[in-house]
């Protein structure tokens, strides 16, 4: 876990997992998962994946290892094989869980142009959200937006999600996108740019899975500049 490198975590992760010695199922869990993250780091997809059906397999933290599995099978553009992980995810997770499962699901729709799948999803993790609610609304708000349906009072989502921690990170992407459908063409470039930072400055595995987003990001904001 303390490794710099995939490589190195690869390394140490088969090392554990050629252990002579019986491993219990969550040592395995733990070990096969840095395992799976060096292949996806790497871009080493179907590795990946076929990892991450292993931990599936052993069921330690289901949820998690669907996540997981999802991550991968969206990496390879299976799209349906995705779906069926994350929905396993918000079926088997803990109730405190199960709006990131649903919200999860929601964006991976959201980049596929699904977006009355995405609605349904997103709607379905607005209903489970606690502190992160104004994040998963907002992401509603842009599917929305998206399909052509018309969202009234975009600026209320705006500040909700603005004023809370969930309007960091990820949320900066949202943000950006609501500026965007609200005509707020200054602050939709100051949250699309500080995403694009804060991003593309993170860990290799982030970046990689949020391609789908940083290519929306640029997209937006060179619809901005030549606007």
């Amino acid at each position: 876990m303390k490794a710099t490198t995939p490589r190195s975590r690869a390394l140490w992760a088969r090392r554990g997992l050629a252990h002579p010695g019986k491993l219990d199922r969550t040592t395995k869990t733990m070990l096969l998962r840095q395992l799976y993250l060096a292949l996806y780091e790497e871009r080493r997809f179907v590795k990946a994946a076929e990892i991450a059906d292993q931990i599936v397999s052993i069921a330690v933290l289901p949820d998690v290892a669907h996540q997981d599995a999802a991550r991968a099978k969206q990496s390879l553009g299976d799209i349906e094989a995705a779906a069926g992980h994350l929905r396993l995810a918000a079926r088997v997770g803990p109730a405190n869980r199960k709006a990131f499962h649903w919200w999860t699901l929601g964006s991976l729709f959201f980049l596929a142009h699904r977006y009355d799948d995405a609605i349904s999803a997103l709607t379905r993790a607005s209903r489970w959200g606690t502190t992160d609610k104004p994040l998963y609304q907002g992401h509603l708000a842009i599917a929305r937006c998206a399909k052509g349906e018309p969202v009234e009072d975009l600026g209320v989502f705006i500040d909700r999600l603005a004023a809370v921690p969930a309007g960091q990170g990820y949320g900066r992407f949202v943000l950006g996108q609501l500026a965007f459908y609200d005509r707020r063409w200054a602050d939709s470039r100051r949250y699309l740019e500080s995403f694009l930072t804060r991003t593309l400055g993170g860990r290799a595995a982030m970046m990689i899975a949020l391609e789908g987003e940083i290519d929306v990001a640029r997209r937006t904001l060179s619809s901005l500049t030549e606007g």
